[in-house]
């Protein structure tokens, strides 16, 4: 049954409750009658979303985002027509747009930027402006059209478009343009968009310059800088054919500097989901060293990372033992090890002397010999990642850096 099918990959992307405050355990507590009015509804026609709920939660780069939770029962609908649709446009999509595709990731988009960036002196780093909350519906439908055929999908797609926004205080505000940024089917429609608005467009126009694109996340490499420019100016028209507009601070011409490429520009870094692609020093198989332009955890990143550390508050938590913290702390350790530590895993050393004096201040008080001594607290600390290496998931990398009692 699709609906169940659904359900099920709704509960296992988890999400807050909507407007009506239901929860998954709530919907999940009566499943059988929730599943069959999503489905009478929608086989009906008779199916129209409730509004979306709106959240402000902060930016990376300061500010605040507006990130739209549909309910769960709104979320099943869209993930019933999202699993119909996705095997209609997937197969056309472009090889280089990795948001939000299945078999494709992050990890990826940022594997394949770091080696163009080897062959390509030049990258156009672009930042389009509120691009979830700029879509123009018509030309999106139009799309849409294009590839879907049953009309009962093609008039909820419509439904969720136009569906309302509600905000904390309860104000309704109509959408005449945009998709909520936090709907299930949100991230299929904006890979749409821009694979007619940006993807075919640079097949057409700059065929032979690779990019990257992770939805509405840019970047086009080139090899010099008046290339750049042109692409940049050539851009900026198209996407203001499509309703949209880059960030005219924030979109920059990036110089990528190495052993190879040694004059001077303004612009040698840039951010790339999560990571910070620069000049860095970097060692041959022989010993030798070099410059390498290549990524890295950004420090934004890093300092997002330290704030949820700090957040744990694991030296007020004595009384649990290091191996219950380990096994409640893990799970997120080990996912920012794996995404983070896949680039230049050294940089993630200040991330780890950050847990490690988390520990040792957990350690000071909780064991009454240890009150007061920092240096011998990191002594017992270091006895326990020797003795049981895997115990937390960053140790054994930690096991090998004894740097990590200095920094104290």
């Amino acid at each position: 049954m699709e609906v169940l099918e659904a359900y099920f990959k709704v509960k296992s992307n988890k999400g807050a409750a909507g407007v009506d405050e239901q929860t998954i355990a709530d919907f999940e507590s009566n499943l059988k009658r929730n599943l069959y009015k999503v489905w009478n509804r929608m086989s009906s026609g008779s199916y129209f979303p409730p509004p979306v709920r709106t959240v402000m939660i902060p930016k990376a780069n300061g500010g605040e985002r507006a990130l739209g939770i549909p309910t769960v029962a709104d979320r099943v609908a869209q993930m019933v027509v999202k699993n119909r649709m996705e095997p209609l446009v997937e197969p056309l999509f472009h090889p280089d747009s990795f948001g939000y595709r299945p078999g494709k990731s992050a990890l990826d988009a940022v594997g394949w930027a770091r080696q163009r960036c080897w062959s390509f002196a030049w990258v156009c780093d672009l930042d389009i402006k509120g691009f979830f909350d700029n879509i123009d519906h018509e030309l999106l439908m139009r799309a849409v059209r294009k590839h879907v055929k049953e009309k009962w999908m093609i008039l909820y797609i419509e439904r969720w478009l136009k569906a309302p926004a509600q905000d904390e205080a309860g104000h309704l505000t109509m959408r005449e343009r945009g998709t909520p940024q936090g709907g299930v089917i949100s991230p299929l429609l904006a890979n749409l968009y821009l694979h007619y608005g940006f993807d075919l467009w640079m097949l057409k126009k700059w065929r032979h310059l690779p990019f990257e694109r992770y939805a509405d996340d840019i970047i086009i490499h080139c090899r010099a800088s008046w290339e750049a420019n042109m692409v940049r100016a050539g851009v900026e028209k198209r996407l203001r054919e499509c309703g949209l507009e880059l960030h005219a601070e924030k979109t920059k011409l990036v110089y990528c500097k190495d052993s190879n490429r040694q004059e001077t520009h303004a612009h040698e870094k840039f951010n790339f989901l999560g990571f910070t692609f620069r000049p860095r020093k970097a060692t041959t198989r022989r010993g030798g060293q070099f410059c390498s332009f290549s990524p890295a955890i950004s420090n934004d990143a890093a300092g997002k990372i330290r704030d949820e550390i700090r957040r744990w508050k694991l030296h007020l938590r004595t009384a649990q033992s290091i191996a219950q913290l380990a096994r409640e702390i893990n799970p997120k350790l080990r996912g920012w090890l794996n995404y983070y530590g896949r680039f230049n895993p050294s940089a993630l050393r200040p991330i780890e002397r950050h847990v490690g004096q988390s520990l040792v201040r957990w350690a000071c008080r909780k064991y009454k010999t240890l009150r007061n001594h920092r240096s011998r607290a990191w002594t017992w600390l270091l006895r326990v990642i020797a003795r049981q290496p895997g115990l937390l998931a960053l140790w054994e990398r930690q096991r090998y850096t004894t740097s990590t009692i200095g920094a104290v």
